[in-house]
C-alpha cells in the first residue's frame, strides 16, 4: 500500500505546475509510515492527487516527484523509460564529443540522478533517497541501453549527507572487473583531454563548459590568456589550439596543473607556451594588479560559490572581487569570460555583481556574448533551477 501525503491548503500550486519538489513544511500530515526513498502518493488540501514522489524523511525536501501522471507505475520499466528517454534527447544533439550527460536529474525528470558518459565509462551520482532506493533498477536501464559501457559511482558529494546518506564511491559494473583508468581520454571538439573519473571534480570533468571553451576560439588568436580556476586546462587548451601566444593557468591544485600540461603534450600544442601557476586564484589577481601585468583574454570559472540562500550575500562579494580585479588587469580592448554556477544566484543578479564590479574597477565594459551550459544539459521548462551555468563575454 503506497502511503499517502496530504499537503498544507495552498501548498500545492508549485506541483500543479508540474515542479518537482515538496518541501517539508508544506506537508500537513502523512498517512502510512513510508521508508525512505519508497514511493509515496502526493494529494492536494482537498484530496485531489498531484503526483508520485519518493519520499525523503531527513532532507528539507521531503519528497520529489517522480512522475505527475497517476497512471504511470513507479518500477523497474519506469527507470528504462525515462534512461531511453534522455538517451534520445543527446542522441538527437549534435554534441561534438565522446563525453556528454546522459541523465541530468530534475531536468530528465529523475530528480537526485546525474549520469555522465566519458568515452566507454559511464559515472552515475545517485544522490536522493529515492536515487538510492532505486539503485539496482537505475544500474539496469543503464546497461540495458547502453551495453557498450562499463559504470562508476561518484556519489562523493555533501547533499547525500543531507538525505541521511553516506557517499559512495564504486564500480557498478565493469565488463573485465578492472577499475577505470586512471587517466581517461576524450574527445571534445577536435581536442584530446585526460579525465580522471576515479577522482576528478565533480564525475571527472566540466562537461557543462564545452560550448563555452569552444567559444573563446574567436578571441585569442596572438593573445595573452589568463585561464583563472583552470583545473586541468581545458580554456587554456582551447586557447593555445586557436593560436594564442601565452595561456596562462591559474588553480590551486598541482596535479590538475601538471594534467594540462599533458593535454597540451597531447595535441601537439606547445608548452613553451603555457605557464602554470599553482596559486590561490585571488591572492594571484591582486598580485598581477600591483605588479602591472595585463592580460589581453581572461577566465574566471571559479566553482560554485552558493550552497544555500542564507550565504548568497557573501558569495555575490566574492564574484563581485574577482571580477573587480580581473577588470583592473585587463588590457584595453581586453575580453573577459566570466561564470556562476550557483543555481541560487539568477542570470541578472549575476550580471548585476559583474557590472558593479566593472564599476568600481572604473572598467565598464560591452557584454557581447551570454553563454549556457551546453545541451546535453537540458533545462526543463517546469524546473527553472536547471539553468543554473550563466557566462558572460565582456569586451572594453
Amino acid at each position: 500500500m503506497v502511503a499517502t501525503v496530504h499537503l498544507h491548503a495552498g501548498k500545492e500550486k508549485s506541483l500543479r505546475r508540474l515542479h518537482p519538489w515538496v518541501f517539508s513544511g508544506a506537508i500537513a500530515r502523512v498517512k502510512g509510515q513510508p521508508n525512505a526513498g519508497e514511493t509515496v502518493s502526493i494529494h492536494s488540501a482537498e484530496g485531489d492527487w498531484l503526483g508520485y514522489a519518493a519520499w525523503s524523511p531527513q532532507s528539507q525536501i521531503r519528497a520529489r516527484v517522480w512522475s505527475f501522471n497517476q497512471g504511470e507505475t513507479i518500477n523497474a520499466e519506469f527507470f528504462n523509460k525515462r534512461i531511453a528517454g534522455a538517451k534520445a534527447l543527446r542522441d538527437g544533439l549534435q554534441i561534438n564529443s565522446n563525453a556528454y550527460r546522459v541523465v541530468a536529474a530534475e531536468a530528465d525528470e529523475l530528480p537526485g540522478v546525474t549520469i555522465d558518459k566519458y568515452d566507454n565509462w559511464l559515472v552515475c551520482q545517485l544522490l536522493s533517497t529515492g536515487a538510492e532506493y532505486w539503485r539496482d533498477a537505475i544500474v539496469a536501464a543503464l546497461r540495458a541501453n547502453f551495453p557498450q559501457c562499463n559504470i562508476y559511482e561518484r556519489s562523493d558529494v555533501d547533499v547525500r549527507r543531507k538525505e541521511g546518506l553516506e557517499p559512495l564511491v564504486q564500480v557498478l559494473y565493469s565488463a573485465d572487473g578492472e577499475l577505470p583508468p586512471t587517466t581517461l581520454w576524450i574527445e571534445e571538439n577536435g581536442l584530446q583531454l585526460g579525465v580522471d573519473i576515479q577522482s576528478g571534480h565533480k564525475t571527472g570533468y566540466y562537461l557543462d563548459q564545452r560550448d563555452s571553451r569552444a567559444a573563446i576560439q574567436k578571441y585569442v588568436q596572438g593573445k595573452r590568456v589568463l585561464n583563472a580556476f583552470s583545473y586541468t586546462g581545458g580554456f587554456g587548451l582551447y586557447a593555445a589550439a586557436a593560436g594564442a601566444e601565452e595561456v596562462v593557468n591559474l588553480d590551486v591544485s598541482a596535479p590538475a596543473l601538471a594534467q594540462a600540461t599533458i593535454n597540451h603534450e597531447r595535441n601537439d600544442l606547445p608548452v613553451a607556451n603555457l605557464v602554470n601557476r599553482q596559486e590561490d586564484v585571488f591572492e594571484a589577481l591582486r598580485s598581477f594588479h600591483q605588479s602591472g601585468q595585463k592580460f589581453d583574454v581572461i577566465v574566471l570559472d571559479p566553482p560554485k560559490f552558493v550552497d544555500s540562500k542564507a550565504n548568497l550575500t557573501r558569495a555575490c562579494r566574492g564574484y563581485k572581487d574577482i571580477n573587480r580585479l580581473a577588470c583592473m588587469i585587463l588590457k584595453p580592448g581586453g575580453t573577459l569570460f566570466t561564470f556562476s554556477c550557483s543555481g541560487l544566484l539568477s542570470g541578472d543578479l549575476f550580471q548585476k555583481v559583474v557590472a558593479d564590479a566593472a564599476l568600481d574597477a572604473k572598467r565598464p565594459l560591452h557584454i557581447i556574448e551570454h553563454l549556457f551550459q551546453g545541451a546535453d544539459h537540458p533545462v526543463r521548462t517546469n524546473f527553472p533551477e536547471s539553468l543554473y551555468l550563466k557566462g558572460l563575454v565582456l569586451r572594453g
